[in-house]
């Protein structure tokens, strides 16, 4: 199925292709870029969320088939479609594409100015914004719960969540305003907090997240099916889990706050939420073996590694030596990309992990500690990073980018290095060590016109981060 796909779908996803190539100051270099950014391609559009939806999911008169699961259709008088994230829009079109006037109505929270991309029938779909939640978010939450009134057992919700739903599914806990999630919000990004602590935070002010949807669809039926954006795959962290257990507490949620020093500017009513569900006054997220969760099941169609399998699948097509490192990458950006570069340069003093030529692929979320006061993101930076320590390496190239196509408050995915970087940032006056050290790697590549620019893809399944080494 997988090289299927790959032979229907031209690969044209990342804009201004040939500039990018042309970038390269030799033939070797030229070919490096070449095969790195056609890799990356092929890694997009093997997590195209409409294309999962329509492969994974099979309907037959009245039975749906995903793997070894099987619903009849014939149990349900409704079907109501709910849900939110960056790839849930495309999601809700591949689920009206096969389920049609079945559905009863819906409502999914999707990327502002996105609605026009999607026909999804009578599944609304209600514009907010990402990474800090906005009204727009509160107001789509609001209209799912109200359609959930009156729920009883024959009915069956299906509910879509992919990357970018813990902000674009805001509902504070009673008590807290969303202009203080919005500030804590902010606050926590820019701490250098993992994106599971982040989540911790979220699931315990928030009305829906942590396995709280649970209580709102129970008795009904809930299918849940998860493009992950997650490092691991774990269902508590994508969307800061609205319909799974949460093992964290409200006492975790704190000591996240005290680590990264955002507990003594924290909203007064945050603290005290918190501190009124360590002390019992409020309920806890809901917790395992828990017996709504028998009627709840929750399936993963896309994620990180999915992807790097279809990239791999890629470069040993082109006739490189592949591997896939690893889609468990996280970390300070900048420290990755140097350790990018170190493997890269192993590759052409040892022949190890790899003998030439040689692809070597990864994939997870880094972090990005902003000191500085410039812009851009953490796949810009880790390549900023990486360009530093090949400088002068003939036929290497790494690129990384972000498969929600959007990185950090840009809008690029990512950027592209090689060996000549250096050189060519010195002759354009640049200085790449201020860039890193101001935390401004967007202005750099784009004098450099090394942005990787998509668009926003509609996706969103963490980084990939690819290495080619052809000296």
């Amino acid at each position: 199925m997988q090289l299927l796909f790959l032979e229907v779908y031209s690969l044209d996803k990342i804009k201004s292709k040939t500039s990018l190539i042309n970038n390269g100051l030799t033939e070797k270099c030229k070919e490096a870029r070449k095969t790195a950014l056609t890799i990356l391609e092929t890694a997009l559009l093997s997590v195209d969320p409409k294309n999962l939806i329509k492969t994974k999911i099979n309907v037959t008169r009245d039975v749906i088939q995903v793997g070894d699961l099987t619903i009849q259709l014939q149990d349900f008088d409704r079907i109501f479609v709910l849900g939110g994230g960056k790839a849930s829009g495309a999601m809700a079109e591949g689920l009206w594409e096969i389920l049609g006037h079945k559905i009863s109505g819906g409502v999914v929270n999707v990327l502002k100015s996105s609605v026009r991309n999607f026909s999804t029938g009578n599944i609304f779909l209600n514009e907010a914004r990402h990474p800090i939640p906005d009204e727009g978010g509160v107001n789509g939450v609001t209209k799912m719960l109200e359609l959930l009134h009156g729920l009883t057992e024959r009915d069956l919700i299906i509910f879509l969540i992919s990357g970018g739903g813990s902000a674009l599914m805001p509902l504070p806990q009673k008590g807290i305003t969303l202009e203080e999630m919005q500030n804590l919000t902010t606050n926590l990004l820019k701490s250098g907090a993992y994106i599971d602590e982040i989540n911790t935070v979220r699931k315990h002010i928030s009305q829906i997240k942590g396995g709280r949807m649970v209580l709102h669809v129970y008795p009904a039926t809930l299918l849940c099916f998860v493009l992950s954006d997650v490092v691991g795959d774990s269902l508590t962290s994508i969307a800061s889990g609205p319909t799974v257990p949460d093992p964290t507490t409200y006492n975790d949620a704190i000591n996240v706050l005290k680590r990264y020093s955002i507990w003594e500017s924290a909203p007064e009513s945050v603290k005290r939420c918190l501190q009124d569900g360590v002390e019992g006054k409020i309920p806890e997220s809901l917790k395992p073996r828990d017996p709504k969760l028998k009627r709840v099941r929750n399936l993963v169609l896309g994620s990180n590694r999915f992807a790097l399998q279809a990239a791999l699948v890629k470069a040993e097509q082109l006739g490189y030596n592949s591997l896939i490192l690893s889609s468990f990458i996280e970390g300070e950006a900048r420290h990755i990309g140097t350790a990018i570069a170190g493997i890269a340069r192993e590759i052409i003093a040892s022949g190890s992990p790899l003998r030439q030529p040689a692809v070597i692929l990864c994939g997870g979320e880094t972090t990005v500690t902003v000191k500085g006061e410039g812009l851009g993101g953490r796949n810009q930076e880790l390549a900023l990073s990486a360009a530093l320590r090949l400088r002068g390496l003939e036929g290497v190239v790494v690129a990384s980018i972000g498969t929600d196509g959007i990185d950090g408050p840009t809008d690029a995915a990512g950027a592209v290095v090689d060996g000549s970087t250096w050189n060519r940032s010195r002759e354009n006056g640049l200085s790449l060590e201020m860039s890193l050290n101001d935390n401004d790697s967007y202005p750099f590549f784009n004098q450099l016109t090394d942005l990787i620019i998509t668009g926003p893809t509609g996706t969103n399944v963490n980084d990939v981060i690819i290495i080619v080494v052809n000296n």
